[in-house]
């Protein structure tokens, strides 16, 4: 891609997502994701309707007068993005493929942490990492951010969840918000992730196109794994064959579920024909 056509994506991004960051996303993500505790500030006078639990009692007995101490909330967060882009991430049937959206996304995260001045970094994987951009603030580095996601191409094509998750374990060693997006056409990373969620808090955004649950009626097609370069001739007109089809991607939705809902890992569905502020919105509200 040609730099003026890069930066034409990354400005159109920017604009579109830093104005749904501001006027929908910014208030949610604040409530929605909490500091690191309480901090010593001060001390200073007891005044009426202060807890009594927050008395300094060293300090009241040094003055013969009550004084309370004060605490403010760790606010500085560092957030995550752990983002998939193997080669299942480059279908798409509608006006978007996976990856496009993912972009967005990912900029509308990253919108919204820095306008509440926390930091974000962004781990771009597939069966290894390929990518790591360390936590910064500042609207240059969230465009360095979304400009390696439109344009950063990958070694390999295939998926290995398990190992993104473990690396990012050993480089963020403070806790952090870590958002985990993928299709998650992947096996045997449940283990990884529920250690992952004990340090971290792990969110979940499973980035999915309607045709790989409903399968089309054209005829005899040529399919093509994205990940292996396997192909397969399937008769789509037969309506055995969709029903099939349909009902083993509901199974692999709910195994997904269950898989979360085992580690303790929040998550949402994003579906590449539909708008994405809705789960995004309910995400948070539910947090």
């Amino acid at each position: 891609m040609e730099t003026k056509e890069l930066l034409k994506k990354v400005r159109k991004i920017e604009i579109k997502t830093k104005g749904l960051s501001t006027q929908v996303f910014s208030g949610e993500y604040h409530s929605a994701f909490k500091g690191r505790g309480m901090a010593f500030a001060e001390v200073r006078e007891y005044m009426p309707g202060d807890e009594i639990r927050t008395i300094d009692w060293n300090v009241t007995a040094r003055f013969n007068h009550p004084y309370v101490k004060v605490f403010h909330e760790e606010r500085e967060l560092t957030v995550m993005l752990m983002v998939d882009i193997s080669g299942s991430e480059l279908f798409g049937s509608e006006k978007a493929i996976k990856k496009e959206i993912i972009a967005e996304v990912c900029a509308v995260l990253a919108f919204s942490v820095t306008q509440n001045n926390d930091k974000i970094g962004v781990m771009l994987f597939t069966d290894e990492v390929e990518l790591f951009i360390p936590p910064k603030k500042g609207r240059k580095h969230i465009l360095r951010i979304i400009r390696e996601l439109i344009e950063f191409k990958p070694k390999s094509n295939k998926t290995d969840i398990a190992n993104a998750l473990k690396h990012f374990n050993n480089v963020i060693k403070k806790r952090s918000v870590g958002f985990l997006i993928s299709d998650f056409y992947d096996k045997d990373f449940e283990r990884a992730l529920k250690i992952a969620n004990r340090r971290h808090d792990i969110i979940a955004l499973q980035v999915q196109d309607k045709r790989e649950v409903e399968m089309p009626n054209i005829g005899i097609a040529k399919f093509e794994d994205a990940e292996s370069g396997n192909t397969k001739w399937i008769n789509t007109s037969r309506k055995k064959t969709r029903t099939k089809y349909k009902a083993a991607a509901l199974k692999r939705d709910v195994e997904l579920k269950d898989i979360f809902r085992r580690a303790g890992v929040d998550y949402t569905k994003i579906e590449t024909h539909k708008p994405y502020t809705i789960p995004l919105m309910n995400l948070f509200k539910r947090r």
